[in-house]
């Protein structure tokens, strides 16, 4: 090469060929889809935020508590969280 000459660059494009998604085997038939609130994430954090500061508090009555505060209907957030797959439930573990 001189003076100001430059290198051609060769580009091969090749095209990817997908796998098929691999089945999932069956464990539980899905829940129907619930309405999804916004509030619901602030429900998730402000209980986690009250675990914090008050651990001799039980999942269930702090959950209760910050929902009522927030005016959110309980057993539509209990069926979102078992469609979330059971987030209550490892939070009770946790503690």
């Amino acid at each position: 090469m001189r003076g100001r000459q430059r290198v051609k660059t060769v580009v091969d494009l090749v095209e990817t060929t997908q796998a098929a998604p691999a089945a999932r085997p069956a464990t539980a038939p899905p829940a129907p889809p619930v309405d999804v609130d916004p509030l619901y994430g602030v429900a998730l954090l402000k209980t986690a935020f009250e675990l914090k500061r008050r651990p001799e508090g039980s999942v269930d009555e702090v959950l209760s508590a910050v929902l009522a505060r927030l005016r959110i209907n309980e057993d539509e957030f209990r069926a979102y969280l078992a469609q979330q797959g059971g987030l209550l439930a490892a939070l009770g573990q946790k503690r």
